[in-house]
């Protein structure tokens, strides 16, 4: 297994070391966050469209939030049957403030938790305003992205730290950005897969053929220099060393839009495994560590039919991580060890 390398980083405002323990520290998890209702689809999605560092539409900067404003409406109008079949709403901050609760809880009471969504409430600039009326001085910062990308990772550590500059310099923090290889990340995504085979009978066990599925992005980012594919070829080796003697690959999901993206893509990868006979698939998603869309939609519906269309019965998906306890038992080490709680 691969040795753990910290990621994280201290930032104070004058250059200082962060003092020590104190109460008054407080846990922000960041996300990328999702529509709360019907009505909110379009302008979380103009929120998404007009960042730069996620998606680069054409002719420059100037023209960014008109396009968003016109791709939002319309894509608006697909994505709403999506949420609707998983009840009108994403489920992603309710699992994100579950998961700051039990990380801190699992402190011993020496954070107080957040949440910060990069693309709906509540957002950055709400958040630090509260550490401010409730006279929090310091914070650790953690990304829910497991792997890293710019897309991602660095919009949303991008975006807390222009309204810290902005709303709280005062603030003193420590940043967290990525933790593909962390052993308690590693166990507990290890234990959602030996989950996933246990929803097979034993005697079929051995046929299941284990599908990672990570978010794609385009090929561009990849080209630029972000590890993100190999972060997360770590990840899927290191569960799959702890797992056992299995058969598996790794694809990339929800690709959409006229550029290149990463390859092979889940939904190809499924067919290609039906041409090939394989009768039973499990599902593993990798980088996500919540249920959303892409996991309640995307891979328990659109693949799962995809898979029975093209000759594969028995089809499962692992449960996410949400919050289970081996996951922010990790966590709360990854905290305690990087964060200096």
């Amino acid at each position: 297994m691969h040795s753990f390398t910290p990621h994280s980083s201290l930032l104070t405002p004058h250059g200082s070391a962060m003092t020590t323990k104190s109460k008054s520290t407080a846990l922000i998890l960041l996300n990328m966050g999702g529509p709360d209702s019907l009505d909110t689809i379009e302008p979380f999605l103009y929120n998404l469209f007009s960042d730069r560092e996620l998606i680069q539409l054409p002719l420059g900067g100037l023209l960014q939030k008109p396009f968003a404003r016109l791709i939002s409406h319309f894509r608006s109008r697909k994505v709403r049957e999506s949420y609707e079949y998983i009840g009108g709403s994403s489920p992603l901050l309710a699992w994100t403030q579950k998961q700051a609760a039990g990380i801190a809880e699992r402190l011993d009471g020496q954070v107080v938790p957040f949440v910060v969504m990069r693309y709906w409430q509540p957002r950055a600039a709400e958040v630090l305003l509260q550490l401010k009326e409730q006279g929090i001085t310091q914070a650790v910062v953690l990304s829910m992205y497991p792997h890293y990308t710019g897309a991602t990772t660095g919009s949303s550590i991008n975006d807390f730290r222009r309204h810290a500059a902005k709303l709280y310099p005062e603030l003193e923090y420590r940043l967290i950005e990525q933790w593909y290889d962390w052993p308690g990340y590693i166990t507990a995504l290890a234990n959602r897969v030996r989950e996933g085979l246990d929803k097979y009978h034993e005697l079929m066990r051995d046929e299941v053929r284990i599908l990672f599925s990570a978010h794609a992005l385009p090929q561009k980012f990849i080209e630029r220099g972000d590890p993100y594919r190999q972060q997360v070829e770590t990840t899927a080796w290191e569960v799959m060393e702890q797992v056992g003697d299995c058969r598996w690959s790794i694809a990339y999901q929800s690709r959409s839009g006229p550029v290149r993206w990463m390859a092979p893509g889940t939904d190809d990868e499924i067919v290609r495994l039906g041409s090939e006979g394989e009768r039973a698939l499990l599902m593993v998603p990798i980088s996500f560590v919540s249920d959303h869309i892409e996991t309640l939609e995307e891979i328990d519906l659109q693949y799962r039919l995809l898979a029975e269309q093209h000759g594969i019965p028995h089809f499962q998906r692992a449960p996410s991580l949400n919050d289970h306890a081996d996951f922010l038992d990790g966590m709360a080490d990854l905290v305690r060890e990087q964060g200096g709680i």
